[in-house]
C-alpha cells in the first residue's frame, strides 16, 4: 500500500505549531523548575503527587509560575480520571455535566474523578456552591488554580476542605535555567538552531519578565523568530533585540486582588518606616498598573492620622491640599502633588499616639459610674435646683488660659489615655502636658500639712472631697505661684544634682526635672506620702522620673559619700518644721553639698486657726452667749501658742549661718479662703484631727457639741486664714 505523502498527524502538527512556552511545558516533576518550597524532594505536595493521594488542592499564585503545568503533571501521575474546566468559559451546565459523568464513572467502574478548574476564582458563588456537595462526599477531587487570594475569592467551605499551596514568582536562577533549556532542547526548543544569546540580553529578559516564565519564553521566541539569521545560519540576540522583544516589565496587579492589597500595604509601610525611596517605588508601581490616585490619597490621609498624627499635625493638611490640587489638575501633571504628599509623609516625624482613643473607648466599655462631674454640667437648665455648673473655673480667667481642675468622672481621675511621643509637634508639648497633668494631680492630692484647717492624723481624706474644696478657693493656682517663688533665684545647669525636701506632690519637682535634665533629682518624702508620689510619677516616662527616698535624716545620711548636690530646695510645711527634728538634718545635708551649692526653702507658717476664723466670720458675734464667746477666746489663745513659734525660724537661720551658709530671706503674708461644709467641720473636730489632738485635747463632749453648732452657723460661707511664708535663699561657701 502506497504511503499517502499528504497524510499528517494532526496532534503532532498542533504540538509543533504551539508557542514555545506551551511546547516547553514540563511533563514530570523532575522537569518542573522552581517552587522548591512545595515541590522539593520530601515535601508534602511532591509525596502526594507521586503516591497519587493529592486530595483537594487550591494552587494560588501569579501568572506564569506553573499552576496549570503542575495540574497536568498530577494528571499524568494519577489513576483517576482527569477532567479540565476553565472557569472563564464554563457555566453551570458544564459543571452539571462533569458531576454527572463523575457519578456515572464512579458507579459503573469505581473510578474516581479529579476535576481541575483553571481560574476558579471566576466562578460565581452559585457555581462554587454547586461543587460543594460532590467535593464533600468524595465524588470529585477538586484542584483549583487561581491568581486571586482564595480566602477572599473562593467559597470558604471549599477552602476549608482543600489544601492551599502558594506558588511564588520564579527567581532569577529558575528563569535562567528555563532559558538554557529552551535554547538546548532539540525536540521542543531551539536546540537545532545555532543561537548566540548575549549575557546582557539574557539578564535583561530575566529581569524584565518579573518572575513570569510565560512572558520570558514568549520574549525569547519573539527575539529568535524575528531576527534575521547570519550568513552561517546562526542567530545573534544582543541587548537591543532583547529590549525590543520585551520592552516593559510585566506588572502583576489586580485592583481587587492580592497584588492590589499587597502593594498598597508595602506603600503604607514604607511611609511609616520613613523610606521615601521605597514609597516612590510602590507609588510608581501602582500608577503604572492603573491604580486610582484617589484611592492612594485616601490611604495617605489615613496614614497621616494613624502613623504621623500629632508628631506633625500639618501632614494631614498637606495630603488634603495635594488631593484637592490633584482633583483640579488631573493626570498626567497631577503626579506632582501625588508625589509631593508621598515624600512629605515619608520624610516627616512619626507618631501613633492618636490611637489613645481606643484606650478611652475600652475604658468606656469597662467602667461604670461615668457621670459628668457637677461643675462640668450645663448650668443653663438646672443650676438652681441641682447646683449644676457651680464651681467651674473658667480657664481664660487665669494666667496662660489654664487652671487645674477635674475634667474626668470621679472614678477615672487618675486615668491617662494619651501618651505623646518625644517627636515633632507633640514632643515639643510633651513636657508641658506632663507638667499640667502633675499639677492636676497636685491640686487633687496636695495636703496642706501646715494648715490647721486641713490637718489630719494618719489618714488622707477622700480625694474627691479635697478636689472639690480646692475648686472653691482655687488652691491649684496658689500652689503654682508658690512653686514659682520657691525656685526663683537658682542658677540652673543641665547637669545639676538636686534634692527636693518634703514635697507634698510632684508639683514641687517639676522645675528641677526640667532644668536639671542631665543631672538627677531626688525627692526626700515622708513615709506617708510615698504611695501618693509613686502614683503621680506614673505620668512621667521611666527615664524622666526622680528617685524617691525617705525624708528621715538617717536615710539621707546613708546616701553615697560621693553624691553631692548642687541645689537643695523644698517647701517645708509648718507641721514638718515645728514637729520634727528638722535641725538635725542640716549638718548631714551640708556634707552633701559642693562648694557652691544653692539652697532655696519656703517655710509656710499659719497665723490663725479655726477659732479665730470663726470669731471673725460670725455676723452675730456680739450677740453670742458669754459661754460661747469665752470658749472661742480660750481656743484662739491656744491656737496662737501653737502656731506662732517664730523663735524656731530664728534658731534655724542661725544654725545655717554657723554651718557656712550665706543667707538671704524674705517674708510675705497670704490669706487663704475656704468654704465651710460638713466635711471641713469633721476634718477639724472628729477623732484623728491634729487640731482636736492639740487644741481640744481635754475638751468635754458638751463643749465639743457647742463648738460644732457654732461652726454649722458658718456652713456654706467662706472663711479666711492668714499665712506667713518665709523664703530662704542661701549659698554654701565652704
Amino acid at each position: 500500500m502506497a504511503k499517502d505523502l499528504f497524510a499528517f498527524n494532526g496532534e503532532q502538527l498542533i504540538q509543533n505549531s504551539a508557542p514555545l512556552a506551551d511546547r516547553l511545558r514540563p511533563q514530570t516533576l523532575d522537569e518542573f523548575v522552581g517552587q522548591d518550597h512545595i515541590l522539593a524532594q520530601g515535601r508534602l505536595l511532591r509525596r502526594s503527587i507521586v503516591a497519587d493521594k493529592v486530595g483537594n488542592l487550591l494552587l494560588y499564585g501569579p501568572p506564569g509560575v506553573g499552576k496549570t503545568t503542575l495540574a497536568r503533571i498530577i494528571a499524568s501521575n494519577t489513576l483517576s480520571h482527569f477532567s479540565v474546566v476553565n472557569a472563564a468559559l464554563a457555566g453551570i451546565k458544564d459543571l452539571r455535566s462533569e458531576i454527572e459523568s463523575a457519578i456515572d464513572r464512579l458507579n459503573k467502574y469505581g473510578k474516581r474523578t479529579i476535576l481541575f478548574i483553571d481560574e476558579v476564582h471566576r466562578f460565581n458563588t452559585a457555581q462554587q456552591d454547586a461543587l460543594l456537595p460532590w467535593v464533600e462526599n468524595g465524588t470529585l477531587t477538586l484542584i483549583g488554580a487561581t491568581t486571586e487570594n482564595p480566602y477572599f475569592e473562593v467559597n470558604k467551605a471549599l477552602v476549608s476542605r482543600s489544601r492551599l499551596f502558594r506558588l511564588n514568582s520564579l527567581n532569577s536562577k529558575a528563569l535562567h535555567q528555563l532559558l538554557h533549556r529552551a535554547l538546548s532542547d532539540k525536540k521542543k526548543g531551539y536546540g537545532l538552531k545555532l543561537i548566540h544569546l548575549a549575557s546582557e540580553a539574557e539578564d535583561h529578559l530575566v529581569d524584565v519578565c518579573n518572575g513570569d516564565a510565560r512572558v520570558l519564553l514568549n520574549a525569547l521566541e519573539l527575539a529568535v523568530e524575528s531576527t534575521i539569521a547570519n550568513q552561517d545560519s546562526s542567530i545573534s540576540i544582543d541587548l537591543k533585540i532583547a529590549e525590543d522583544s520585551i520592552q516593559e516589565r510585566a506588572v502583576v496587579y489586580d485592583k481587587k486582588g492580592d497584588a492590589h492589597f499587597d502593594t498598597i500595604s508595602a506603600f503604607i509601610k514604607s511611609l511609616r518606616g520613613s523610606d521615601p525611596d521605597a514609597a516612590l517605588f510602590w507609588l510608581a508601581r501602582m500608577l503604572e498598573a492603573g491604580e486610582n490616585p484617589r484611592f492612594i490619597f485616601r490611604r495617605m490621609l489615613i496614614a497621616a492620622g494613624e502613623d504621623i498624627g500629632l508628631a506633625d499635625p500639618n501632614a494631614i493638611v498637606m495630603v488634603e491640599s495635594c488631593a484637592a490640587a490633584f482633583d483640579r489638575i488631573g493626570l498626567p501633571e497631577g503626579i506632582y502633588p501625588l508625589t509631593q504628599a508621598t515624600l512629605y509623609l515619608a520624610s516627616t516625624e512619626k507618631s501613633n499616639s492618636v490611637k489613645a482613643i481606643f484606650k478611652a473607648v475600652q475604658k468606656v466599655k469597662d467602667s461604670q459610674n461615668q457621670n459628668v462631674p457637677s461643675h462640668l454640667k450645663d448650668a443653663n437648665r438646672d443650676q438652681e435646683a441641682f447646683g449644676d455648673g457651680i464651681g467651674y473655673r473658667y480657664p481664660h480667667s487665669f494666667s496662660k488660659n489654664w487652671v487645674p481642675q477635674q475634667y474626668l468622672p470621679d472614678r477615672l481621675l487618675n486615668e491617662i489615655f494619651w501618651e505623646p511621643t518625644e517627636h515633632g509637634w507633640e514632643g515639643k508639648r510633651r513636657s508641658l502636658l506632663n507638667e499640667r497633668r502633675s499639677e492636676q494631680l497636685a491640686s487633687l492630692v496636695e495636703v496642706e500639712q501646715q494648715n490647721p484647717l486641713t490637718i489630719t492624723s494618719g489618714t488622707v481624706d477622700n480625694d474627691l472631697e479635697k478636689w472639690l474644696s480646692r475648686q472653691v478657693f482655687q488652691e491649684g493656682e496658689r500652689l503654682k505661684n508658690l512653686m514659682t517663688k520657691l525656685w526663683s533665684g537658682i542658677t540652673w545647669k543641665k547637669n545639676h544634682r538636686v534634692l527636693v525636701l518634703s514635697p507634698g506632690s510632684l508639683l514641687w519637682s517639676l522645675k528641677p526635672l526640667r532644668e536639671a535634665s542631665e543631672g538627677g533629682v531626688i525627692l526626700a518624702v515622708s513615709e506617708d506620702n510615698h504611695p501618693r508620689l509613686l502614683a503621680e510619677l506614673e505620668v512621667l516616662a521611666p527615664m524622666e522620673r526622680p528617685v524617691l527616698i525617705d525624708s528621715k535624716f538617717e536615710s539621707i545620711k546613708k546616701l553615697e559619700d560621693n553624691l553631692k548636690f548642687e541645689v537643695i530646695g523644698g517647701r517645708i510645711p509648718w507641721k514638718v518644721f515645728s514637729e520634727t527634728n528638722f535641725s538635725k538634718l542640716w549638718p548631714i545635708l551640708t556634707k552633701k553639698c559642693t562648694a557652691n551649692t544653692e539652697l532655696s526653702l519656703i517655710i509656710s507658717n499659719p497665723c490663725s486657726g479655726p477659732a479665730l476664723s470663726l470669731k471673725e466670720s460670725l455676723e452675730d458675734y456680739s450677740n453670742m452667749k458669754n459661754a460661747d464667746s469665752s470658749l472661742l477666746i480660750d481656743l484662739i489663745s491656744k491656737e496662737d501658742k501653737w502656731l506662732n513659734k517664730q523663735d524656731q525660724k530664728k534658731k534655724f537661720i542661725l544654725q545655717l549661718e554657723e554651718l557656712g551658709w550665706n543667707i538671704y530671706y524674705e517674708e510675705w503674708t497670704e490669706f487663704v479662703y475656704q468654704k465651710v461644709n460638713s466635711t471641713i467641720i469633721k476634718r477639724w473636730l472628729n477623732h484623728g484631727s491634729k487640731y482636736r489632738e492639740i487644741i481640744l485635747k481635754n475638751c468635754e463632749e458638751e463643749t465639743l457639741t457647742r463648738l460644732k453648732q457654732l461652726f454649722k452657723k458658718l456652713e456654706g460661707r467662706t472663711i479666711k486664714q492668714k499665712l506667713i511664708h518665709t523664703k530662704l535663699l542661701a549659698q554654701q561657701n565652704n
